[in-house]
């Protein structure tokens, strides 16, 4: 999995569930957290939260604001911004981007 391959090079994978879109996050934070681990998730997951709108969570605000999205909504689930070490956002790649196409992106940064 690419958390484990890039991790020791500085790479660090940060979830945080939202339930905005269809509804699809079930369950409480620490179920869904239980959930991943089953299935060998070792990145942090966070609570739930709010990714769009008036309640959206500071840190969305940051990266929605300092992408290509420049503050719009986020569309999707499963949305990726990529962040390098000093905190700029360098890029959000939408829901159908598989993470395995932007390997070149993270390994730029490393």
């Amino acid at each position: 999995m690419m958390d484990a391959q890039y991790r020791t090079k500085g790479l660090e994978i940060l979830a945080f569930p939202c339930n905005q879109f269809f509804w699809r996050e079930y369950g409480t934070a620490q179920e869904i957290i239980d959930y991943t681990q089953r299935r060998g998730v070792m990145f942090k997951i966070f609570q739930m939260v709010n990714v769009n709108g008036r309640r959206a969570c500071e840190l969305y605000k940051y990266l929605r604001k300092h992408s290509q999205l420049d503050s719009t909504q986020i569309g999707l689930n499963f949305g990726k911004f990529l962040v390098d070490r000093n905190g700029n956002v360098v890029r959000y790649f939408g829901p159908l981007t598989n993470p395995f196409d932007i390997v070149q992106d993270i390994e730029k940064l490393l």
